[in-house]
């Protein structure tokens, strides 16, 4: 049988077609996959990421766990998955304290990664409001008062923070400076320890997300003295913005998202995308998610960049005026 230049050209490249598909395509997930928190476990982003890994581990078919690594302000978790295969099997789930602490420790010359260069964003996967607290024990209903109780008393206030260099100590420093007031700062490895201090009354001030301090808010146990959104969050509708109280520089939108190795492949960082944000916008989760305070969002990659690098132009002058050493 004689077979013609033209087919046999054609067959060559049907199967050259082939042997060109990237067989990592087909095979994700080849194993399980990881999820990198940088901060101990109980805070609001080990609880997203918890109950993103449960319905991403249900739809993928592979187990999805989570992995806390905290300390240095988030920088050795983040670092673990920059340095990670780029493979998509390690994932980061950050917070408002990624832009701020990779630049207060690239300030520093301290960063062992470069955020610039070094990961891909999959999803923003949920908005969550920012909120200063505070002791009940302090005699002031929001933060304009605690500026004026400062001012007017020599007290000995302590603010605490998720780390060196985190949004809370960025805000801590900025409202210090705002209301020229003094505070000492505290560092803690995370939420979960920070908010332990904070009820105990050793220290006095405080602040995270807002699903990590809810239900005390809500039972009295901490009060809140603003919030750092644009506007009033429905779930403290009484409680008034940072704006409201003249302190516009410490206006900041809250979120929580996910990235991955630099160069993982573009269908891969597509199928994570897909996978997390079908995640938060079940009907479960996205209940829980409300009930928490948080909002379901489910963005593409190029809107977690973008905000990571807003946020990072935001407050790089101010991080850089006020020198603080990450």
């Amino acid at each position: 049988m004689r077979i013609s230049r033209r087919n046999l050209n054609l067959g060559l490249a049907a199967t050259l077609g082939t042997w060109a598909l990237p067989s990592w395509s087909q095979s994700f997930p080849s194993k399980p996959i990881r999820i990198i928190v940088p901060f101990p476990a109980g805070g609001t982003t080990d609880i997203v990421a918890r109950l993103i890994a449960q319905r991403m581990s249900e739809s993928m078919g592979v187990a999805v766990t989570v992995d806390n690594r905290g300390g240095a302000g988030g920088a050795i978790g983040a670092d673990a998955v920059a340095k990670s295969a780029p493979d998509g099997h390690t994932l980061l789930m950050h917070n408002i304290t990624f832009p701020m602490s990779s630049v207060s420790q690239t300030l520093a010359g301290r960063s062992p990664f470069n955020v610039d260069t070094d990961f891909a964003g999959v999803s923003i996967s949920v908005y969550v409001p920012f909120v200063l607290t505070a002791n009940p024990s302090v005699p002031a209903k929001d933060l304009r008062e605690l500026a004026q109780l400062l001012r007017s008393q020599k007290l000995s206030y302590n603010y605490g923070s998720t780390g060196p260099g985190s949004a809370m100590h960025v805000l801590g420093e900025a409202f210090k400076r705002e209301a020229k007031v003094d505070m000492e700062h505290i560092a803690f490895k995370g939420a979960a320890p920070l908010k332990q201090e904070l009820l105990a009354g050793r220290i006095q001030i405080g602040g995270d997300q807002l699903s990590s301090s809810l239900a005390e808010l809500r039972s009295g146990t901490l009060k809140a003295l603003a919030t750092t959104a644009s506007k009033r969050i429905a779930t403290l509708p009484d409680v008034p913005t940072v704006r409201e109280l003249g302190f516009a520089g410490l206006e900041l939108e809250g979120w929580n998202g996910l990235f991955v190795a630099a160069k993982t492949p573009r269908e891969i960082v597509e199928r994570l995308q897909r996978e997390s944000a079908a995640a938060v916008r079940h009907p479960e989760v996205a209940k829980r998610l409300a009930e928490l305070g948080a909002e379901a969002v489910g963005s593409n990659g190029a809107a977690q960049e973008e905000m990571l690098r807003r946020q990072m132009d935001q407050f790089r002058p101010i991080i850089k005026d006020m020198k603080i050493d990450a």
